[in-house]
């Protein structure tokens, strides 16, 4: 599942080294020295194994020809002023790296590396500017080539760079997207880094969300649950060609997904919050619909099946909420040519059928409340539904999903406003069926938290709320 080089940056990269450069003129003015320069073009244009037999012998006069040491600057630090010759340096140092795996871990062989390149990603706010992202290129080669785990990679660099990384997603340029989500990926090798790379989610999953959530077609300010009534919407391959909904290409969401499903390996610790935060399940359901080829399909399956196989409690009742199992028998009817896909399907699906066998439509109520999220989910506006549960519901676990319900109606819910108006629903069926247990709901505080409700500027959620109070003093006028 290795991508392709960014285009963007390899351009870069290819002008760089084709760039003539006049080396002598830099080592008269300073800029580098002559030793510097024996090295420089030792390894420049010269075959791959020539190149890492050179370095492989030197390894500590490379180190320290891109870091200084025993009292020497290096090309970095001299050349500072000309950067025709620091991109050159920095866009070698990466193709070093790439080459040979055994300099990167030579470069923490005195220390701490970072204070050398750190300082460059700040070199300009532009985000074309080359330096910085020549810079990156290099940082994400040094960590992923030692695989080096010191606080000054973990607590230090890595956040930095995720930082800089993130700024390259939010970009409206897809090319610059792309390298950010392509260096992410690079830099995901473990679950050090991927634990920070979580721990900085409002920077760094965001954004790829966002991505997401534009290349199944809806915008910025689209909330949760408009997202859910779609999620059951028949396919739509709506866009320009070689592109999804916004104008998301194909190769950038592949290497989206291929970072979120690196990501996934932490399911275990991350999964219940990438729900909660990003509605990730019912996403993914719509985006599976959608799906253009088999790898951004397989993405999106193994991705599920990592996500519900390690949070089956609160996930799958979602996941069936979502409809998912329905897609999953539509898509197991297709000619997949990858074995692994099949597998996947395979394997999610066992898992979802395992669950929903001795699930009822109570079950599944409960499994929605227990999420902390209500969407308009059928058994909500089910007369029937209410009748035979609306008891049960009260009564269960010694009213622990009403207390659920408590806790979710007391949040302001400001980018998801359709949540109260659900919960508001609720609150009047129960009221409606089970007069007799007014008092219960009243104890929790929902009468009250409904009539506030009724101020609310959401014409739904006022709606709902004045439908639920209507309940609560029809019973109230008939017990005098």
């Amino acid at each position: 599942m290795s991508p392709d080089p960014p285009t963007y940056l390899a351009s870069l990269q290819a002008n760089v080294r084709q760039r003539p450069i006049p080396w002598e003129g830099a080592v008269r003015a300073g800029n580098l020295t002559s030793d510097q320069l024996e090295q420089i073009r030792a390894v420049d244009k010269v075959k791959h194994d020539a190149r890492k037999e050179i370095v492989e012998a030197n390894l500590d006069g490379y180190r320290q020809l891109f870091v200084g040491g025993s009292g020497k600057k290096s090309v970095l630090e001299l050349a500072a002023k000309r950067l025709d010759v620091v991109q050159f340096a920095l866009v070698l140092l990466s193709d070093l790296l790439e080459s040979i795996p055994a300099l990167a871990k030579h470069f923490f062989k005195n220390g701490d590396p970072y204070p050398h390149f750190l300082p460059l990603l700040a070199h300009s706010t532009n985000l074309e500017d080359p330096v910085p992202l020549l810079t990156s290129k290099v940082l994400v080669g040094l960590m992923a080539g030692s695989r080096d785990e010191s606080t000054a990679t973990v607590d230090k660099a890595l956040p930095v760079i995720f930082s800089y990384l993130s700024s390259l997603t939010k970009s409206a340029d897809s090319g610059l997207q792309d390298i950010g989500v392509q260096e992410y990926s690079t830099l995901l090798y473990g679950h050090v880094t991927r634990e920070q790379f979580w721990g900085q989610r409002s920077e760094t999953v965001e954004p790829l969300v966002a991505i997401l959530r534009s290349a199944a077609g809806f915008g910025s300010g689209a909330s949760s649950s408009s997202l859910w009534s779609d999620a059951a919407a028949p396919a739509s391959r709506g866009g320009l060609e070689g592109s999804l909904g916004g104008g998301v290409g194909l190769q950038l969401l592949y290497h989206v997904l291929l970072v979120m499903w690196q990501l996934s390996f932490e399911s275990a610790d991350v999964g219940d919050d990438l729900n909660d935060e990003y509605d990730i399940v019912s996403l993914y359901t719509k985006l599976l619909r959608i799906s253009p080829k088999e790898k951004t399909t397989r993405l999106l399956i193994s991705t599920l099946f990592n996500l519900l196989s390690k949070n089956q409690n609160t996930l799958l009742p979602i996941a069936v909420l979502a409809r998912l199992p329905a897609l999953l028998q539509n898509l197991a009817g297709r000619q997949f040519t990858d074995p692994d896909l099949k597998e996947d399907l395979e394997n999610l699906q066992s898992l979802l059928e395992e669950y929903t066998k001795t699930k009822t439509t109570f079950d599944e109520y409960v499994g929605e409340v227990n999420s902390g999220h209500l969407r308009w989910s059928p058994p909500h506006r089910n007369s029937v539904f209410w009748a035979e549960n609306a008891r049960k519901i009260l009564e269960f676990e010694n009213g622990e999903v009403v207390r659920k319900i408590a806790q979710i109606m007391a949040k302001p819910w400001e980018n998801d406003k359709a949540v109260l108006a659900i919960g508001c629903n609720d609150i009047g069926w129960l009221v409606k069926e089970v007069p007799e247990k007014r008092s219960q709901l009243e104890k929790l505080g929902l009468k009250t938290r409904v009539m506030e409700l009724m101020g609310e500027t959401d014409e739904n959620v006022r709606w709902e709320s004045l439908r639920a109070l209507g309940g609560w003093l029809q019973y109230s006028f008939d017990a005098k």
